[in-house]
């Protein structure tokens, strides 16, 4: 049924038509080998000419149906999407060893169509090579400079629970949808440590910003798209694909006028964020007449857009399911008041309140366990012949590290199915940090905003839970809640409204 969905989000009411123009097209031009003159290759169910096994995926949630495969197969296994050859890599122990101990044969960016699209092999997230290599090490060096995850990041980001708090407070304990105000309060940390300046919640041209990330997120991993990535000469008719390219071009255009301006003022001696750090790298390699030099506009807009779609979305929609959770389980919601209330009382908390409050960070892990944010990871590909677990992996093969795989690993999580903060507690109820605990990935293509990201999410939800109760709209019974995730490169909730209710 996603397979004619994406058809049709591709063809409109013509779905067969659709069907007979990529056989037709594609036929000549690919073929599934099942077999590889090098050495074996991992198993998986055999597909179709050109369709390849679209018609046993789930397009709309992928990642169920290769868990489903990897039960069948093992934790190696090749599948086809179109034409496409992917194996996938499924269980902790497989994923953390090709990530880890093979980081080399498997640290590459497999960069799909639309990312070519929007990136042309610039910036961090969809390059390899030098371009990669350069501009994350300029990332980290920088945004550690500028606090990330320490002092400096943690004042701007309890400045922005302050005014998240001041929002949640204007509805009054009524029901009110939290996407928007999270998403700019997190949207806005990274603004400051990249611009060196935050925006106002009411600013046009800000929430214009946020909502075509949020919706080209989304779009991404539509079916369509899905399609688009496995048979690229769709291009032309796919709707998704085109929005997002245009959101793509709004987006740079406005990054564009916030550098222009930020140029215009730049004090190499006083830097106020990343974008100033990086406008004077270019700016002595031009003076130095560097001609192969990285530092240039393209990569500077790429970066800005990296750090800004890795760095709100995932940790927006984190705060956004802890939040749920805690309305649909409010007995767990009851242990972390209480915990909140004896250690802190009614001070501020901060970074360092992380160890005192086991309860609270145990929920917050196990809130992005259970939320499985990026369930797919971003694919990668490999750099050489690689031979893994008696498999040969040719060069160039795409790789998905399946982290539901790894969240819900059943030889990992007692109850892997369960919202269960114990998951990360001992007997005396001490927080216990799990290998298997692996939502940021793991080896060379980590999420680089991971201390970060950490920093804020256990800020938010604890500042949040110290002065609101969240329960469900009125009528509504917690079971009610659904935690069905909405269909997107980022599993978000799906549209609710929640109780923000002022605890005295």
């Amino acid at each position: 049924m996603a397979l004619l969905e994406g058809l049709l989000q591709v063809f409109g009411t013509y779905p067969l038509l659709a069907a007979v123009l990529l056989l037709f097209v594609y036929l000549h031009c690919f073929g599934i080998s099942s077999s590889d003159p090098e050495g074996k290759e991992p198993p998986g169910p055999k597909g179709l000419p050109v369709l390849g096994n679209l018609l046993q995926l789930d397009l709309k949630r992928p990642y169920n149906t290769l868990c489903e495969l990897s039960k069948k197969y093992g934790s190696v296994f090749t599948i086809y999407f179109g034409p496409k050859k992917v194996v996938v890599l499924a269980g902790y122990k497989t994923v953390k060893q090709a990530l880890v101990n093979h980081a080399d044969e498997f640290g590459e960016r497999d960069i799909t169509p639309l990312f070519h699209d929007l990136n042309q092999g610039h910036g961090i997230l969809f390059a390899n090579g030098e371009n990669w290599r350069e501009m994350r090490r300029f990332a980290l060096s920088n945004l550690r400079d500028f606090g990330m995850g320490k002092k400096g990041s943690e004042d701007k980001i309890i400045e922005e629970t302050r005014c998240l708090m001041d929002v949640f407070e204007s509805f009054k304990g009524e029901p009110f949808d939290t996407t928007q105000p999270v998403n700019y309060a997190v949207s806005n940390v990274i603004s400051a440590i990249v611009y060196g300046s935050r925006f106002d919640y009411d600013d046009p041209k800000f929430k214009a910003m946020v909502k075509r990330a949020n919706e080209s997120i989304q779009l991404t991993g539509s079916p369509s798209v899905q399609l688009y990535n496995m048979f690229p000469r769709l291009k032309p008719w796919v709707k998704s694909l085109q929005r997002i390219l245009r959101n793509n071009e709004v987006q740079k255009e406005e990054m564009k006028r916030i550098i222009s301006a930020l140029q215009e003022t730049l004090n190499p001696q006083d830097l106020r964020g990343f974008v100033d750090s990086f406008l004077v790298r270019k700016q002595n390699a031009e003076e130095c007449e560097q001609k192969d030099s990285l530092f240039h506009e393209r990569n500077l807009t790429c970066c800005v857009t990296n750090l800004f779609a890795a760095g709100t979305d995932t940790s927006g929609t984190t705060v956004r399911w802890g939040l749920l959770l805690m309305a649909k389980y409010p007995h767990i919601q009851d242990r972390v008041h209480e915990e909140i209330d004896r250690v802190l009382g009614g001070r501020q908390p901060s970074a360092v309140d992380r160890k005192s409050l086991p309860y609270t960070d145990a929920v917050i892990h196990e809130t992005q366990r259970v939320a499985n944010i990026v369930p797919l990871s971003l694919p990668h590909t490999t750099s050489c012949d690689a031979y893994f677990q008696g498999y040969f992996i040719k060069k160039g093969t795409t790789v998905i590290p399946l982290l539901t795989s790894v969240l819900r690993d059943e030889s990992e999580w007692a109850k892997p199915y369960v919202f269960h903060p114990e998951h990360f507690l001992d007997d005396q109820g001490r927080f216990v940090k799990r290998e298997a605990f692996l939502p940021f990935s793991a080896g060379r293509r980590a999420c680089l905003g991971e201390s970060l990201a950490r920093m804020e999410l256990f800020l938010f939800f604890s500042s949040l839970l110290q002065r609101f109760r969240f329960t469900a709209p009125p009528g509504v019974l917690e079971d009610e809640l659904d935690l069905t995730p909405t269909v997107g490169l980022t599993l978000t909730p799906s549209p609710h409204k929640l109780c923000a209710v002022r605890r005295s």
